[in-house]
């Protein structure tokens, strides 16, 4: 069974670069717009990863964790950073790894890799 990555990001180039990234190394993606949607979509997916901008509309992607933290369920899914916001290594306590964008599309497989498979 292939692995599940939820990317909630606002920027549509992103979501496109990471589905078709992911998508061709055979793990399934799901998609979230911004953190208010990405609470919805986890909850009903439960994703093996998630990859967290933190700068979106309507939902910080730090709100959203805060959020997913909460839920005994939801709070052990790891969760990748992947931001272009200064000091985005203080607004997530404790995630798998932190990218900037744009992002370095080798190092973020192998950390997801070591990560989920």
């Amino acid at each position: 069974m292939s692995k599940k990555i939820l990317i909630i990001d606002d920027e549509e180039d992103i979501i496109i670069f990471l589905e078709t990234l992911f998508r061709k190394e055979g793990y399934e993606t799901v998609t979230a717009y911004n953190g208010v949607d990405g609470m919805s979509v986890v909850k009903v997916e439960k994703p093996d990863l998630i990859t967290l901008d933190l700068q979106m509309p309507k939902n910080t992607g730090t709100d959203f964790y805060r959020k997913m933290r909460h839920d005994k369920e939801l709070s052990k899914i790891p969760v990748i950073v992947i931001s272009g916001l200064p000091g985005r290594h203080l607004a997530v306590p404790k995630p798998v790894a932190v990218f900037d964008k744009p992002i370095d599309r080798n190092a973020l497989l192998d950390v997801i890799r070591a990560t989920i498979g």
